[in-house]
């Protein structure tokens, strides 16, 4: 598999010095615009096709790619997408500044909704977090000195169960794209299922319970999300990797290790 952060460099570098001095981390959605990430994944689809290679496309951001997918893409090609891509956009830098700042950058509503639809419809395969936990000091150098990155995995699960909560999917797909789908585009073995012969990684949440995600909740080091203030459900109450219990009830045993991913042939 060749997996690609499908962004044009060439043109980045070119916005980046036509933009060069303003210091607002909202342009940063315009220097890495929609077409620097349309051109890249245009090309990397084009390569795939002629040489018949396996090819997955790493945190989908825009309605161009995904509606590009939507019309033409062979049975060898996967895409993720993440839950920052579909539920933030570039409002976010008015409230949270360089909080927001990653790469691909946050879109616009437009497209949220698109790759919202393009997900549900299985243009999409499935959910990654693109994970990236900068330190709050790192983040407040102010741009463009700061790093690009949020972190993700903590938080992607209730994210996505809340949404399925509120009717924009189902908790089955949650499953699918978060867990089944991924180990089959990975093609990673005895994972992705709960049946004789899989590895016992489960994970129970409570669907009943809704809290604001507060910042000294997270286990996370870098000690930030930013989606600091929503209002979440499905967060993890027991956590079992290999069948044994590594997390319960706000408790963490820090003995319980996972083992080296083992791989089948993907698709």
């Amino acid at each position: 598999m060749i997996a690609v952060h499908a962004e044009d460099q060439a043109r980045i570098v070119q916005r980046r010095s036509q933009f060069k001095g303003i210091t607002d981390p909202a342009i940063h959605s315009q220097i890495q615009d929609n077409q620097a990430a349309l051109m890249a994944t245009e090309l990397a689809l084009q390569l795939s096709k002629k040489y018949q290679r396996r090819l997955h496309i790493l945190h989908l951001s825009t309605a161009e790619e995904a509606e590009l997918l939507r019309r033409d893409k062979p049975a060898w090609v996967t895409a993720e997408v993440t839950p920052q891509h579909l539920l933030l956009n570039t409002s976010a830098y008015e409230t949270i500044g360089t909080l927001a700042q990653m790469n691909p950058p946050l879109r616009s509503p437009h497209d949220n909704q698109v790759l919202w639809q393009a997900l549900l419809d299985g243009v999409i395969d499935f959910i990654a977090t693109d994970h990236a936990p900068h330190t709050l000091e790192e983040k407040a150098k102010g741009y463009p000195n700061t790093p690009s990155g949020m972190p993700g995995v903590e938080t992607s699960l209730p994210l996505m169960l809340t949404q399925a909560m509120q009717g924009r999917c189902s908790i089955a797909q949650v499953a699918e794209w978060m867990s089944s789908a991924v180990a089959k585009a990975y093609g990673i073995s005895h994972k992705g299922a709960i049946a004789p012969g899989y590895d016992a990684d489960l994970v129970l949440v409570d669907l009943t319970t809704y809290r604001p995600l507060q910042r000294q909740d997270l286990l996370t080091k870098c000690g930030w999300s930013p989606f600091e203030g929503w209002n979440l459900t499905g967060y993890p109450v027991i956590t079992i990797v290999g069948g044994h219990m590594v997390y319960d009830h706000g408790v963490l045993d820090t003995s319980v290790r996972g083992e080296a991913l083992s791989f089948t042939p993907a698709l």
